[in-house]
């Protein structure tokens, strides 16, 4: 947040006032934004076109401040994050839910008469209803500077008109613009100075150093544009003064806590560091150190060298970009895709050093297609499109010809190439080579986990304004409460569009489900006498709370909904909230409702991905908390949950890692082609993710190509076969002789789904130990559990059913022990206890057994 924003209120402006303004604060201006840092367009007339504030905003402005009448014709158009309402005190209270969320913040203007002191209740009135948004009031009173203090304290900042504004000494007219900036900063230090981050604006602000900086250092600096800090043994340091290490400030910043400063600079000469490199933190990586050394080369490097030969001849550079930008384009794994495009940027930065262009220039130019709101349909040009002769077809003829003898990566390009599986003989591979088989796709969850950190804690901190906001985001759908309550059905209006057959066929699987879970619950308390006297006890308890995660929006998926909620139903749980996304209109799939109603859920919440993962973790003012998280999710939703079941104050346990759908499939002579493709096939078509293996096991030739013919018919007759195309491609088949050394790597693999094609497949089940669920003999396909089977579809992936099972009624139960030791009993094993705890020194534990026993 910035301490203050300045108002252009006059065409002639003093140039090195406006200069020293915009390394501090965003400049607002009515019309065209002056050249400045961060720049607002500010919008009075209600009626203005909507297409001219589109057009400033595509020209570079970053924010559109507008009255309410317009900020409604722009909902939709223009990014929250882009639009600021402007409001009085007479039509606050006119702002609907819908405007609210969509807009990232609010300019309030005060009258003459209150001023900002008596408006004060106002503004705090409006910061809460505008929960998280940045508060700007613009008030005709000249601000003090404990006036900017009081109002960052509520998280807001002042207006200030740049005639109120100079660079020499406050009078009664105007404040100074560091006193304006320096208001609400604080020290902790005994000498008042403040830690500054020094980072370089060329360099994607890469840190420099950490200095010192004082009030008379700040106001300096922003008054020259100079880098000027304050040393704790010398006073102000004016960097570079002797050595010649200048810096040029483009941008001064307070931290969130107003304690800290960042000074964004153009450093000059041999560098920030005394030992004269570019940085105290050692020396540049990345594209500042490949710009450096083009930079460098293009000065220096010897006339025949192959770098000066880039530089020289244009016609060899062209070729170079083009032909790694093929290879970039044909790069299949995460390490090719890396290698190829380092070697387009090496040669792409080449081209830019050779013009004079440098990486930050390249930044302004990003952030200013960022900034475009108005987009192009992003059709690529004629000679790019696939067109017989074009460069992109006569490229892949020969791509083709050169990977002909690979099925796979043709199959990638190639839709008429057959749709097949890589093929490995397991007795043929080494040991190193047999452990890369079971591996699955690294999972960047450290990865995922920042990125949905932000969702979590913008959720757990707003609560209910959150959650709207996010749904509105990323579903599309407006929101007045998260939280639908029951009934579902028959009564809720999207319940009259279920299907009769639907219906009916949820209400036989139901019955199955409830059967089978009903039968896994404890009966009596487990009771054992361990010695005389000594009575232990285990006895289940419902978990209270439970939070289901159903995967929704434009799909639509009750057997979730069905196997999460039956196991909680049986278990007794007293609450269950089922989160599933709402489709565009709000509304929630009928086959949902019905679901709903039919296990008895006590609230549905209407979002999805991290942001109703924290909802349940935390709760908000509508949306209860719950004691553990279940179902199936995305990489954000999987993340999300992993984030809040390691924060102790979340409290909640998740059901398990979850990752891309899998099945391994053991087949011999006995199979049926067509039954084990469409087998592989109902996996493959989960995502171009999914694991999809097939052991054949002592399988003849004949049959094996069978299988294959197979899966390539099937697979053209579905609709997601381009996600089957590039799924099957990356799966295996792996040969084996006989089916002990087939159940041998399906158990090192630990498959969720494991289906067995073999002779007298239940013989063999016994010799299953590790699987999410087993599928035996050729008339039970994987699909059966996925709906009505009875069994639950919520299973381990990624070799986790090495350590988990899959969601059953216990998953919904914890486990509670109790004993009871009477006096004779303690007699026998009070001594055993006080000999142990001596042991390992515990005194009070022994004790608790002596003061009893009278020892």
């Amino acid at each position: 947040m910035f301490p203050f924003l300045a108002l252009l209120d006059s065409e002639n402006v003093d140039e090195e006032l406006l200069a020293a303004v915009t390394r501090v604060a965003p400049v607002i201006a009515s019309r065209s934004t002056p050249k400045s840092t961060t720049s607002y367009l500010f919008v009075e007339d209600t009626s203005t076109d909507a297409n001219q504030i589109i057009t400033h905003l595509d020209n570079g402005a970053d924010k559109a401040i507008v009255p309410l009448s317009l900020a409604k014709s722009l909902l939709g158009t223009v990014p929250a994050h882009r639009l600021l309402l402007l409001l009085d005190a007479a039509n606050v209270s006119a702002v609907s839910d819908s405007v609210r969320n969509a807009v990232s913040g609010v300019l309030l203007k005060t009258s003459a008469s209150g001023g900002i002191t008596l408006a004060m209740d106002l503004i705090q009135s409006v910061s809460r209803f505008f929960v998280g948004a940045a508060i700007h009031v613009l008030s005709p009173e000249l601000p003090s500077s404990s006036i900017i203090r009081k109002l960052a304290t509520i998280g807001a900042s002042i207006v200030i008109p740049f005639s109120q504004l100079t660079l020499g000494s406050a009078s009664k007219n105007t404040i100074s613009v560091a006193d304006a900036f320096l208001a609400p900063i604080v020290s902790d230090r005994s000498d008042g100075l403040f830690p500054t981050v020094v980072s370089s604006d060329p360099q994607s602000g890469r840190t420099l150093g950490l200095v010192y900086s004082s009030r008379d250092s700040v106001a300096e600096s922003i008054r020259t544009g100079k880098g000027v800090y304050q040393s704790r043994k010398h006073g102000l340091w004016r960097k570079g003064e002797t050595s010649g290490a200048t810096q040029d400030v483009v941008r001064i910043r307070l931290d969130c806590d107003n304690d800290a400063l960042e000074f964004s600079v153009v450093q000059h000469g041999a560098g920030f560091c005394h030992l004269n490199r570019a940085s105290c933190f050692g020396d540049l990586d990345g594209l500042a150190a490949l710009e450096r050394t083009l930079t460098s080369r293009l000065a220096d490097a010897p006339e025949g060298s192959y770098t000066r030969r880039l530089f020289n001849d244009e016609e060899l550079l062209k070729a170079k970009i083009m032909e790694e930008a093929d290879e970039l384009c044909r790069a299949k794994t995460k390490e090719e895709v890396a290698f190829e495009a380092a070697d387009l940027i090496y040669f792409a930065l080449a081209r830019c050093t050779a013009a004079g262009v440098s990486v930050k220039d390249i930044e302004r130019s990003l952030d200013k297609k960022a900034m475009k709101i108005s987009r192009r349909p992003g059709n690529a040009k004629p000679q790019w499109t696939s067109k017989s002769g074009s460069p992109k077809a006569e490229s892949s003829k020969a791509e083709t010809r050169r990977i002909s003898s690979t099925a796979s990566s043709k199959a990638h390009l190639d839709q008429n190439a057959p749709i097949k599986m890589r093929t490995i003989n397991l007795s043929a591979v080494s040991p190193e080579e047999r452990a890369k088989l079971l591996k699955r796709p690294v999972l960047r969850s450290d990865e995922m986990i920042a990125k949905v950190k932000p969702i979590v804690d913008n959720v757990r901190a707003h609560g209910d304004s959150a959650l709207r906001e996010l749904t509105a985001k990323f579903d599309k759908a407006q929101l007045d409460t998260p939280l639908l309550l029951p009934p579902f059905y028959p009564l809720a209006p999207e319940a009259q569009q279920l299907d009769p057959a639907v219906r009916d066929a949820i209400d036989v699987a139901y019955d199955n489900v409830y059967k089978f879970h009903a039968a896994q619950t404890d009966g009596a308390p487990l009771i054992v006498e361990t010695m005389p006297g000594v009575t232990c006890t285990r006895f289940s308890r419902p978990i209270a709370r439970v939070g289901l995660y159903v995967p929704g929006g434009t799909a639509v998926l009750p057997s979730t909904a069905l196997m999460l909620g039956v196991p909680a139903q049986v278990a007794g749980c007293q609450q269950i909230v089922i989160a599933t996304p709402p489709r565009a209109d709000g509304s929630i799939s009928p086959e949902v409702l019905y679901v709903a109603h039919k296990v008895g859920a006590h609230a549905i919440l209407r979002a999805g991905g991290a942001q109703a993962v924290a909802a349940l973790a935390y709760g908000t003012e509508t949306v209860p908390k719950v004691d553990k998280i279940f179902g199936p999710g995305n990489q954000w939703v999987t993340a999300a949950k992993m984030l809040v079941q390691n924060d102790t104050d979340a409290l909640v346990s998740i059901d398990m890692p979850a990752g891309p759908s899998e099945v391994l499939v053991i087949a011999d002579e006995t199979c049926n082609p067509a039954f084990v493709a469409a087998d592989l096939l109902s996996q493959a078509e989960h995502g171009i993710d999914s694991q999809v293996v097939l052991v054949a096991c002592s399988l003849p030739e004949a049959v094996l190509v069978k299988v294959e013919e197979e899966v390539d018919t099937q697979a053209r007759a579905l609709a997601r076969v381009g996600i089957v195309r590039e799924s099957v491609a990356k799966s295996l088949i792996v040969k084996t002789q006989g089916p002990e050394a087939a159940l041998e790597f399906s158990n090192d693999y630990a498959p969720e789904h494991l289906i067995l094609h073999l002779r007298g497949a239940a013989g063999w089940v016994n010799r299953v130990q590790n699987a999410g669920s087993v599928f035996v003999g050729p008339y039970s396909p994987e699909s059966c559990g996925d709906y009505a089977s009875g069994t639950n579809h919520t299973l381990p992936t990624n070799g986790y059913a090495r350590q988990f099972s899959g969601v059953n009624t216990q998953s919904f139960q914890k486990h509670i022990t109790s004993q009871e030791v009477t006096v004779d009993g303690l007699q026998v094993l009070g001594p055993i206890v006080v000999t142990l705890a001596d042991c390992e020194g515990l005194q009070a534990h022994a004790n608790a057994v002596r003061i009893r026993l009278g020892m």
